[in-house]
Formats: structure tokens, sequence, C-alpha cells
């Protein structure tokens, strides 16, 4: 059992501090609204949530939870420090982090004469960095003491949805804990021993920028079905019963496949299919801008594939790889072939590899793109990886063919590569080496 003290007794500090308790912790509410202490200690929620009133009653008469004013007080009579207060939106788009700023100040002032060690987790939504650039100088500089040495931060998101939170509390998608120490990481664990979610201790960056991920991905899903529903209601189509069967292909649809950063999508049906169902769109005099936006915003991942490659440095450029997808021959709206030209046509030397493109072995559609559409690249393919090293300075990994992997073993020092599908592993970027988007 832990003492520990929640900061903020909005949405997220009220279902906090009753869930918390009911796992048999003993809570310490704080909040500058005396209103919501007085509430909380008459056993009542501060907030309209179904179940949160019996489970703060609970904690109430049990003698697990009691709300007060007094920061010190709160640290000083608890090992954990939980921070949940709002952070609302600027008028420019930014964060308001008062909130957040003054917390931290007065949790601060209260370690600077506690000589035991105090954990301090920001629960609060913010932006990646905000941990590290005003959480803890704000900490330290109050308190005088050194985070890692004296106490710890961690960050520590929540996925709690309204109407919703008590059951989401329990039966999270997965439980994320930003600490950049070991010893921190096991305190909060310990905290969520009991649900059953994958967890997982990561960098305090990631953690932050997760809850971004998600709420932009769903905000996205909401907005990309009511485009589809507006394509299918001018279409006299069932949009709920298209949606049921897409729904059904957890495969592909609704899985983890298509949601790797890396390089622009390609091939005969991706690009070919979205610009038919835009020109739906538009035959219905439809304003779509989710899906008319694709097709663009994959243009610009070309655009920085291609910025990569000239920030290099050097003219002469070998592509390992360069069909739309590993294990294919198929050249058709290939992303790797469009930044091959665009390469060509700026005076780039440029040799090329690919076991599976090759003008023997090729026959049908293939071949007669190649020789119709870019006969100029058939010049440049090469026999081997190493005739593509040894005529290079830079070497961009266009597909993810297992051959590719640990090619920068084989290199002699000079290359500088341009990774798009992050055939390196979980490298990040360096001078030599290049990640499109890590």
């Amino acid at each position: 059992m832990s003492n520990i003290s929640i900061f903020g007794l909005g949405y997220v500090g009220a279902v906090s501090l009753a869930c918390l308790a009911d796992n048999g912790h003993h809570l310490i509410g704080v909040d500058v609204n005396p209103l919501k202490a007085d509430i909380i200690n008459q056993g009542r929620s501060p907030i309209i949530e179904a179940g949160l009133n019996e489970l703060m009653k609970k904690g109430v008469d049990s003698g697990s939870i009691h709300a007060i004013m007094d920061s010190r007080e709160a640290v000083h009579s608890t090992e954990l420090s939980i921070i949940c207060v709002g952070t609302p939106s600027n008028s420019n788009g930014s964060l308001d982090l008062n909130y957040v700023e003054k917390v931290a100040q007065e949790i601060g002032r209260a370690l600077a004469d506690k000589k035991e060690y105090h954990v301090v987790i920001l629960r609060s939504t913010v932006l990646p960095g905000t941990t590290e650039e005003l959480l803890i100088p704000t900490l330290e500089q109050a308190s005088g003491k050194k985070c890692g040495v004296d106490f710890g931060v961690c960050f520590n998101p929540e996925f709690l949805r309204e109407g919703t939170s008590i059951k989401d509390f329990y039966n999270p998608p997965f439980t994320v804990i930003g600490a950049e120490d070991g010893k921190v990481a096991e305190v909060v664990q310990d905290l969520y021993g009991a649900l059953e979610a994958p967890l997982r201790v990561t960098c305090i960056r990631v953690a932050e920028m997760i809850k971004y991920t998600c709420n932009t991905f769903h905000a996205l899903k909401v907005t990309f079905a009511n485009e589809i529903g507006n394509i299918c209601k001018e279409g006299g189509i069932d949009s709920h019963k298209v949606m049921e069967i897409f729904c059904l292909d957890t495969k592909l649809n609704l899985s983890p496949y298509y949601l790797k950063p890396g390089f622009a999508f390609g091939g005969s049906c991706l690009p070919k299919d979205l610009r038919a169902l835009t020109y739906l769109s538009r035959h219905y005099d439809l304003d779509l801008p989710v899906l008319e936006s694709i097709l663009p915003s994959n243009e610009r991942q070309v655009d920085r594939a291609y910025r990569l490659v000239t920030q290099a440095g050097s003219k002469k450029v070998g592509v390992l790889g360069f069909s739309f997808k590993a294990g294919t021959d198929d050249l058709r709206e290939s992303p790797i072939v469009e930044l091959i030209e665009r390469l060509i046509g700026k005076g780039y030397e440029i040799q090329v590899y690919d076991r599976n493109v090759s003008l023997a072995n090729l026959h049908g559609a293939n071949r007669a793109y190649i020789e119709k559409e870019i006969p100029h690249i058939a010049q440049l393919m090469c026999d081997t990886v190493e005739t593509v090293i040894e005529g290079s300075d830079v070497i961009v990994i266009g597909n993810n063919s297992p051959e590719f992997q640990n090619i920068q073993t084989r290199y002699n020092g000079r290359h500088v590569t341009i990774d798009l599908v992050r055939i390196a592993g979980e490298k990040t970027s360096t001078e030599q080496y290049q990640g499109i988007c890590w």
C-alpha cells in the first residue's frame, strides 16, 4: 500500500483518487477549490461520472480518502504525488501550462525540507518536452534539490473516457510509464500491478507523445468514417454496413500493419483507388478535406526523402531496393522511382539495385512499364549490391529486403545512409545515418 497525494481534483484527478483508494492505497486529494475538497470529504464526487459517487463514499468511509488544500502537508504525508491539473488551450493552440507550473512550485517548496525520497508523477496531458523542460527545472528550482538524486519524476498518461472512466481505469488499452530512472519506474509500476493490460516503460518524451498520437488517430478515424459516409449517402449506399464489414479486417484495416512510420505508399492499387474515390466525391460536389489531403501528404514524404539525399553532400547516390514493396517486381507508381527521377533531373549520378527487378526476368506489364515509362532507369540497374556501394557515396535503402540488413557493415566508412524503411532497427539518426522520420 502506498500513500499518494493527487493534485487537481477535476475529471482525471477525482477518478484516479477513487480508483487508487479502491485498490488499497491511502489517498490525499489536493485542490485550490475548497468546495471540491468539502464535497469529497462528504463522500461525494465533484464530477458526474457513473459509479464514482459510490467509490468515493467507500474510500472516505474507510479512511482511505480525504481532501485538503495544503500542498506541504500532502507532500510530507505521502511518498508519491500525482499531478492531474488541467492544461487548457491558448488561443493559438498552444497549451496553458500555468497550473502545471504552479503545482510544481508548490510541490518543490514542500520537498525543500522533506528528507525522504519522493516521486512526482505527471498525468496531465502535455506536449513532448514539458516534463524535462518545465516540470523538472521548476521542481529543482523550488526545492533546491536534484531530480534523480533527491526525488524522482515520471510521466504517466491517462486514457480515461468520460462516461466509462472507471471501467477504463481498470481495463486500459495499455499502461505507459515514461521514466529515465529505473527506480522511479518500479515505484509507479507497483500502482498498476493488478491491472491486466500491457505495460510499457519508455523514455519520457515517448510517453508524452503517446497520448497525442492516440487522440489524433481517434479524431482521424471519426473524420475518415464521416467522409466515407458522406460519399455513401450520395451514392445510395448503407455507410454503416460498409464500415461494419471494413472493421472485420483485423489483418490490415484495424492492425499495426500500415502504422509504421517510413516512406510514401505506392503500387498499382492505393494511389489509383484513392484518386478514383476523390474523383467520385467531386462528382457528388462533396468537400472531403481528409481524403483529398492524403495524396498531397504522401508527396510530401517523397519531398522529405529528396531533401535528405541532397543534404548528404554528394552527387553519387546508390539506391538499394526500388520496387514499391520488398519481394515484388512492381514499379508502378513506386515512390522510390519518383525519387530516383527527381535526382536524375538534378544531375545526380545514380546506380540502382533490386534483386527482384531485372529486365532479363521481367515479363508482361512490369517489363512494358519499364521499357515505356522509365527506360532511363533501366540503364542504371546494377547486378550486385557491391557494385552500387563501390560507385556511391550516399546509399538510399528503398525497401526492407533481408539482403539489406546490416548493410552498413559492408561500407568503407565514407558512405551516408538514407534509410526509408528502418532497416537498421532502433538506430537513430546521426551524421552518417539518416532515418526518414526517426
